[in-house]
């Protein structure tokens, strides 16, 4: 075995181990935060995208953008139980909820943006459905 080859293979055996200590001390962090404080959090963010949508209902966008945070919020929670039960199913909801999400994102905007060419504004009280 080549002297370079020695170096490589210890530096591989040193970031498994390192990463193994971190990843340990990362658990042993989270769990010593109670559960309780990251549904907190996460029903915080979910109230405050509620009220964006209260509260903004003149613009479409900020709609948009509340139900975004309403649904990371959600993603928070399925990540948060998905640690504290020690199962990736809820990491893999998670990811199909911000497939999801960012593709809704991306189709609303793409909408918006051609009825703000047709109609001039995007204004939701001059937003009306012509039934035909």
């Amino acid at each position: 075995m080549g002297r370079l080859s020695r170096y490589v293979v210890f530096a591989i055996l040193t970031n498994a181990i390192l990463h193994r200590r971190i990843q340990g001390l990362f658990k042993l962090m989270l769990f010593n935060i109670l559960l309780n404080d990251f549904i907190f959090i996460s029903l915080s963010l979910f109230f405050l995208g509620m009220s964006g949508i209260v509260l903004g209902r003149k613009n479409i966008i900020i709609m948009l953008m509340s139900i975004e945070l309403m649904l990371l919020a959600v993603n928070l929670n399925l990540l948060f139980f998905s640690v504290y039960i020690d199962d990736l199913i809820g990491q893999l909801f998670a990811l199909l909820v911000l497939t999801v999400a960012a593709a809704e994102a991306a189709i609303g905007l793409a909408i918006l943006v051609i009825y703000f060419r047709i109609r001039g504004t995007i204004l939701v009280q001059y937003i009306h459905f012509i039934k035909g």
